[in-house]
């Protein structure tokens, strides 16, 4: 306990700092992940293989390489003087976004043809079928997945502690320098993220409750 309390102020800062990566990476991959999804089911060519080759690329690299990429590579090429914590989320995000991506795909491929045909015989374009109709009716599908890899994503936030960003592992590293019990030090690292991994399940749980899905 004392380890705790004589040190609250750096797992404060470890925690907040890995909420926050957790919680920006994930708007990011959300967001990311809708549009990709959607030319993933794109009646256009082009946007269907971009679909495809973003999910391919990101779900089959390293998310240690990305932040190599992220951190090494993008600075020296685009966007020089960008700050660890940006270059952090965005790794993050752009590796999750694959994910979300196919979560998505999985919940458009359950709603029945017929939706969208229906929509279409109306009038509606394939943006506003994809946004009224079948979007709407997926998301029942999707939630479940989606919790599991925001939960992911929190554990991959560990990874930034490596490259300059204040997180909870990044925490754990700096205790155990200063001669600490690491077992006792683990010990609290792993309920903090217990914490935020419990309320990411709370969370989902309750939109699931909400929207009746079955589980």
């Amino acid at each position: 306990m004392n380890v705790l309390v004589d040190n609250f102020a750096l797992f404060r800062e470890g925690f907040i700092g890995t909420v926050s990566l957790t919680v920006v990476s994930a708007l990011i991959a959300l967001v990311l992940g809708l549009l990709v999804a959607g030319c993933r089911v794109s009646p256009v060519p082009p946007l269907r293989a971009f679909g495809t080759a973003w999910v391919t690329v990101l779900r089959n690299t390293p998310l240690l390489l990305l932040f190599f990429v992220a951190f090494f590579i993008l600075p020296e090429v685009l966007f020089p003087g960008m700050s660890p914590y940006v270059l952090a989320i965005l790794a993050l995000g752009f590796y999750t976004s694959s994910f979300v991506c196919e979560a998505v795909r999985s919940g458009i491929n359950t709603v029945a043809v017929g939706q969208a045909e229906a929509a279409r015989s109306v009038g509606l374009t394939f943006l506003q079928t994809l946004r009224l109709v079948v979007l709407p009716q997926a998301t029942r599908t999707v939630l479940p997945p989606m919790s599991s890899i925001l939960i992911a994503l929190t554990k991959n936030s560990a990874i930034a502690g490596a490259f300059s960003n204040t997180e909870l592992f990044g925490a754990q590293k700096d205790l155990s320098d200063m001669g600490y019990n690491i077992m006792i030090v683990f010990f609290w690292i792993a309920l903090a993220y217990l914490i935020i991994t419990f309320s990411i399940s709370g969370l989902f749980r309750a939109l699931e409750r909400q929207m009746g899905v079955a589980r």
